[in-house]
């Protein structure tokens, strides 16, 4: 994946997640992607790992990430930003990220994101 390709990746991704789209988001991953959050478990299977993007998205009412960079190395995206929430009750949080993706086949087949999000 060259870097043109791999920021457009990161936008298009990055849009199905702040639009909160499950099914817009499935069209990412990769049958066995190992997806993680934080200092949360790893979850292992797409079924698993939407149903949990799921659970998570009908926790909060928004979420809006601001890419300020993104890297391409190999079969690595690796992109950095700030991401803003509303949560249910109106009142927002924001935390700073960083997000490794392991890319096969144009498939997401690691999908790890560093974040602060234990006060949501």
């Amino acid at each position: 994946m060259d870097n043109l390709t791999a920021n457009q990746f990161i936008t298009q991704l990055y849009q199905a997640v702040d639009s909160k789209d499950i099914n817009h988001l499935d069209k990412f991953l990769g049958d066995a992607v190992k997806f993680r959050i934080g200092n949360y478990d790893t979850i292992v299977g797409k079924t698993a790992v939407l149903v949990a993007n799921q659970q998570f998205f009908e926790s909060i009412n928004s979420m809006r990430h601001t890419i300020d960079k993104v890297w391409n190395l190999g079969d690595d995206v690796i992109c950095n930003g700030l991401v803003n929430y509303v949560r249910l009750d109106g009142s927002e949080y924001q935390a700073n990220f960083s997000t490794i993706l392991t890319m096969q086949d144009g498939k997401i087949v690691e999908y790890f994101v560093y974040a602060d999000i234990a006060q949501l």
